[in-house]
């Protein structure tokens, strides 16, 4: 998929003032820090689509942006280490979860997760709350250019071992890299076949 367009177009906390569910639509969500606002920046190859900050918990609101003029990009605020009150990360958590629910035309959310770690636990807790709603996810590993391929595929390997300790399989991944654009065309035809399901 080339992407020839992609435009901001408003920000809610409240997933009934999103705009009309009327494009398939796919969310990008992580822990804190984990690179979300450039990846989203390296897969439509636009450098301040979504602001990137080193402060972590910057993005607090539900963005959408329209690609194409034919879907919807969401990024959504992130959970666990932000520095925010606990009053915040509940108010947060609501709104994501309150989106991920009753947002009809979302097809996909991809969960960002720094290849960099062991599997966290705030990472898997939120993933098996998008498997008991039956929400649909791709991981995206992110941050891949910080290791060599050895040190990846490695923890891959541990973290694909840890998850099927409770999963019966290993959800579908990608590996990424904003920085060297690793991952971007298979997250890109991800979407496009996504796309192309929801119009047959």
């Amino acid at each position: 998929m080339k992407i020839t367009e992609a435009i901001f177009v408003q920000s809610n906390t409240e997933y009934q003032k999103c705009p009309t569910p009327d494009r398939p639509e796919y969310a990008f969500i992580g822990r804190s820090n984990v690179g979300k606002s450039s990846l989203i920046n390296s897969i439509v190859q636009k450098k301040d689509l979504a602001k990137t900050s080193q402060t972590p918990g910057k993005t607090q609101l539900i963005n959408h942006f329209l690609i194409n003029k034919s879907w919807y990009l969401v990024d959504l605020p992130g959970y666990g280490y932000a520095k925010v009150s606990k009053t915040e990360r509940e108010k947060f958590e609501q709104m994501i979860f309150d989106y991920l629910h009753y947002r009809e035309n979302l097809k996909c959310t991809f969960v960002l997760i720094d290849i960099r770690h062991d599997p966290q636990k705030v990472d898997t807790e939120f993933m098996a709350k998008l498997a008991e709603s039956n929400i649909p996810f791709y991981i995206v590993f992110t941050k891949a250019d910080k290791l060599s391929k050895t040190a990846a595929l490695k923890n891959l390997e541990s973290y694909t071992t840890k998850m099927l300790e409770t999963w019966e399989e290993m959800p579908y991944y990608f590996v990424s890299s904003s920085v060297d654009g690793i991952g971007r065309e298979e997250i890109l035809k991800a979407i496009e076949e996504l796309n192309l399901e929801s119009k047959a």
